[in-house]
């Protein structure tokens, strides 16, 4: 299995990606570089966190025109596997391929501390080898995670198990007490109805490590490699 990591200007989380893609799976990794129309013939593509052009319009507004993304489309609705981590989750909002929109923290802070979430299906790659109900502590690092979407698209995602993770507590209850940035429905991450593409705003390749105090993420990347049984 080929994995590929998108680097836009402003990227700070590629290598933390690559890293945890290699401790956990021992597959091959590259880097794509925004510029560029070539995939080089990975078989899954993550769009990591950072603040991509500055984040100077609106988070990843303008890295969703940047020409890499144009193959990162085809490939996802051609049934590519994909994942945005926080910015990469913000780019996949704004491509069209994820439902959704990630507004600035109610707080109107920047927030960087660890959090609990927890799976909301486990029939979906990331939350594939995860325990509904379990509290999995992960890291967030961002100013615009507040996820948002209308009624109907809300009931769609409700309806067709597209929710992947909603923030709670050290127990796994969900509640507003642990909403850390506001999002409707505690929800920290979705998946589109195809359930090819999948977008979070926690960083679980900062969590993949014993010598950093949390290896809560490693399964998550562990699980990408029953796309290769699949």
């Amino acid at each position: 299995m080929k994995f590929g990591v998108v680097v836009f200007p402003g990227s700070n989380c590629d290598q933390d990606v690559i890293d945890a893609l290699h401790t956990t799976t021992q597959q091959e990794v590259v880097r794509l570089w925004h510029k560029d129309h070539d995939l080089q013939n990975c078989d899954f593509i993550v769009l990591p966190g950072g603040f991509s052009y500055g984040d100077y319009l609106r988070s990843g507004a303008i890295a969703r025109f940047s020409p890499i993304m144009q193959e990162v489309v085809k490939f996802a609705n051609s049934g590519g596997y994909v994942w945005g981590i926080c910015n990469g989750f913000q780019i996949l909002t704004e491509a069209g391929l994820l439902p959704g929109a990630l507004l600035r923290n109610v707080s109107q802070k920047f927030i960087c501390e660890n959090v609990y979430i927890t799976p909301e299906h486990t029939d979906t790659l990331p939350t594939a080898l995860l325990e509904p109900g379990k509290a999995y502590k992960i890291p967030i690092a961002h100013g615009e995670g507040r996820f948002h979407a209308d009624q109907d698209t809300l009931k769609q995602l409700e309806d067709n198990g597209q929710i992947l993770f909603r923030y709670c507590d050290a127990n796994g209850e969900v509640n507003e007490i642990c909403n850390c940035n506001g999002s409707v429905l505690n929800i920290a991450g979705v998946t589109n109805a195809n359930r090819n593409v999948f977008g979070m705003m926690p960083h679980p390749e900062r969590a993949v490590d014993q010598e950093l105090g949390n290896t809560d993420g490693r399964l998550m990347f562990e699980a990408l490699l029953q796309a290769v049984q699949a």
